[in-house]
């Protein structure tokens, strides 16, 4: 199938794959000054919190009081028998009738404590992106100046609720020609070459099978057949710019909430593992919400008061250069767990 060279001059050779931009030439920014920041990085930036004081509505708290109006559950023998039979049961394959009949010598107590903080923040990058031209007017810089990242508004997600969002920075968007298709639209089938037709597959092109003296019936004895890739087209559309020739830049912002978590458990000699001790419920004896929540400074256990500053030091050293703290939430916990003999 031949084609007129006035139609394939129209069309875009992509043989290789064009490189998708980081973000337009500098001459099409020229006209987004208030992003001149943007242009340092020619990428992805993350942008700084603006500093806020955090003020707090309660002081802390006196763990004497706490501790007086709080209580440790003791384990008896039939509560330790209970649970025993309800992990027998648990499994299809145990018999319950020995936990029933154990005659349980010794319980030895030993309280674990939990200490778990939780910091939910806030964190904002902006980046370049692109979508198709379509009938959409364009709200470019001369519509009015851009707001800085963290002065948008955005209706933040429940407390300790991780999510991400993407929104379009107003005033930031510039058009230019699409990058992959050159702002033809379509560029050249790849499959066949502009062709439309390529060799048929079972008689490579022979027009006949080998060893038989009627003609290929795939390609009616033409040895070619229609490209599969363009359905005989000879070009494609575009999927970069939907064959609107044109694309649209603007500056995205990307928020995102995370829920960082800092968990520390007291010293114990329980040959348990980690990850059965991570599931085990405890008593809740205080919890703490707050913008920003202090450390335990003379609560009884020395090992839970260094653990509360060391947890809220990582978090804020981890977050103050990237991210604002919404909220923080701490919670202690205490439990026994007990040897049966």
């Amino acid at each position: 199938m031949d084609r007129d060279s006035s139609e394939e001059d129209s069309m875009a050779d992509l043989s290789f794959e064009a490189e998708s931009p980081v973000l337009p030439p500098d001459e099409l920014l020229e006209g987004l000054p208030s992003y001149d920041w943007l242009l340092q990085g020619r990428g992805r930036q993350i942008f700084f919190p603006p500093l806020e004081a955090l003020g707090r509505s309660q002081e802390p708290a006196c763990w004497s009081s706490v501790l007086e109006h709080s209580r440790v559950p003791v384990v008896t023998e039939e509560v330790a028998r209970e649970a025993l039979l309800s992990f027998v049961n648990s499994h299809c394959c145990y018999s319950s009738a020995a936990a029933g009949n154990l005659i349980i010598q010794e319980l030895r107590q030993q309280t674990l404590c939990r200490y778990r903080l939780e910091t939910f923040s806030e964190s904002r990058v902006s980046e370049w992106t692109f979508q198709p031209v379509t009938n959409h007017s364009v709200d470019g810089p001369q519509r009015g100046t851009s707001p800085r990242l963290w002065d948008m508004k955005v209706q933040v997600p429940p407390m300790f609720q991780e999510d991400t969002r993407k929104l379009q920075v107003p005033h930031s968007s510039l058009v230019k020609e699409c990058h992959k298709c050159h702002g033809r639209g379509r560029y050249k089938c790849s499959g066949c070459h502009g062709a439309g037709m390529v060799r048929c597959s079972s008689c490579s092109g022979t027009k006949r099978k080998a060893k038989q003296p009627r003609r290929c019936h795939l390609c009616s004895g033409s040895g070619r057949r229609r490209c599969s890739t363009c359905s005989g087209r000879g070009n494609k559309t575009c999927a970069t710019c939907k064959g609107e020739r044109k694309l649209e830049h603007f500056v995205q912002l990307v928020i995102m909430w995370k829920n960082s978590l800092f968990e520390f458990v007291s010293p114990h000699h329980l040959h348990c593992p980690k990850e059965l001790l991570a599931k085990a419920r405890g008593e809740n004896l205080f919890r703490d919400e707050n913008a920003t929540v202090y450390p335990i400074v003379d609560f009884p256990l020395q090992d839970i008061s260094l653990a509360s500053q060391r947890g809220i030091e990582e978090h804020s050293t981890m977050l103050a250069s990237r991210a604002r703290i919404l909220q923080q939430m701490f919670f202690y916990s205490g439990g026994p767990f007990h040897h049966s003999e």
